[in-house]
């Protein structure tokens, strides 16, 4: 698309490539949206399963869809489907953003490059090298300025959703079998609240609603819980 702006028939061409790049954005919202209700349908279902299957059989007993499950999961699905909403709508901007300097390079930058006497390669590339550094769309971009490759979030993300999908499975099979103490089993060097936090919770007990709370710390997170039935309160 920017290599168009600094062509003879410019202001045809870069409209052309703006239209698709629109076009392009509302496809991509499009597909986004399809992904997430296939996850919340499909995915989060099977994982939240998964996990109360698992605390289930540990606890000797059986797996169905009572309510504090079917209501457990409407509210991880709506959550997770509204996140990946949020985050496509972010991306959706910043797309917004490039396009609206690509219009104002065409408008304005490119006659004032041209009067250098440089060819119109030259005011393609200075344009789509000082574009492509204010308007990193292959990143996401934290609100602390940190970025990150968008196929590595987008991994990140499903990864943080499954985690927590699956282990609300297994703490809530274990408070509906009337387990008030879970035992975590994490990363050596993983924090509680944080993966840099220096409450470390490997091998440790934790109430359920402690548990609850925190079931990940972080993204890629690989925190799991089991159910302890045989510790109570002052035990």
């Amino acid at each position: 698309m920017i290599a168009a702006i600094g062509d003879n028939g410019r202001s045809r061409k870069v409209a052309d490539r703006l239209a698709q790049f629109q076009a392009a954005i509302v496809d991509f919202r499009q597909r986004v949206d399809t992904e997430a209700r296939a996850f919340v349908a499909r995915q989060l279902p099977h994982l939240y399963e998964e996990g109360a299957r698992a605390a289930a059989e540990a606890l000797g007993g059986h797996f169905s869809w009572t309510l504090i499950h079917r209501e457990a999961l409407q509210a991880l699905a709506s959550d997770s489907y509204a996140d990946f909403l949020r985050r496509s709508e972010e991306e959706q901007r910043m797309a917004a953003a490039f396009g609206r300097a690509v219009r104002e390079a065409a408008r304005r930058a490119v006659p004032l490059l041209a009067a250098d006497h440089t060819t119109a390669l030259q005011v393609a590339k200075a344009l789509a090298d000082r574009l492509a550094a204010e308007h990193q769309l292959t990143y996401v971009i934290y609100r602390n300025g940190a970025r990150m490759p968008v196929q590595a979030w987008a991994e990140s993300a499903t990864l943080a959703k499954s985690a927590v999908a699956c282990n609300a499975g297994t703490l809530n099979r274990a408070r509906e079998a009337g387990v008030q103490w879970m035992e975590v089993c994490d990363g050596a060097d993983c924090g509680w609240a944080s993966h840099q936090d220096t409450d470390k919770p490997n091998g440790t007990l934790r109430s359920v609603e402690d548990a609850a709370a925190w079931p990940i710390s972080h993204p890629r997170c690989r925190r799991a819980f089991g159910a302890r039935p045989d510790v109570t309160v002052g035990s």
